[in-house]
């Protein structure tokens, strides 16, 4: 959408000093161009981790047994489970479910304790 346009056009700065200046505070005079910083910056540069930490190598690790690992027992021993009772075509259908489950549950874990924001 161009600003030639009727439509509806967002600028960030408009409507900011309007609101100041009918609650009879000054309004502030920044730039509209320049990129405005955190209040406290520390707390900002503590939220980004440099790297990946345990529970990032832990999902690593459970992406690689999904997806090396289990379709590497699939083709070499699609049979595998006939030896509890669990037939050919049901092995087919539980060897990819069971690791996708580990998988999902896995990157929930890694998830939630890194927006928790949990230490390692």
């Amino acid at each position: 959408m161009s600003s030639d346009d009727d439509g509806y056009v967002h600028r960030p700065g408009d409507g900011d000093e309007g609101i100041a200046a009918e609650s009879g505070t000054p309004a502030a005079a920044a730039d509209d161009d320049a990129p405005t910083a955190p209040a406290d910056a520390s707390v900002a540069s503590a939220a980004t981790p440099a790297g990946f930490g345990s529970r990032g190598w832990v999902l690593v690790g459970v992406l690689v047994v999904c997806m090396l690992v289990v379709p590497g027992i699939i083709y070499l021993r699609p049979g595998i489970l006939s030896a509890v009772g669990i037939p050919y075509i049901a092995s087919l259908l539980v060897l990819p479910l069971l690791p996708a489950l580990v998988l999902g549950l896995t990157a929930v874990w890694a998830m939630t304790a890194a927006t928790r924001g949990d230490g390692e």
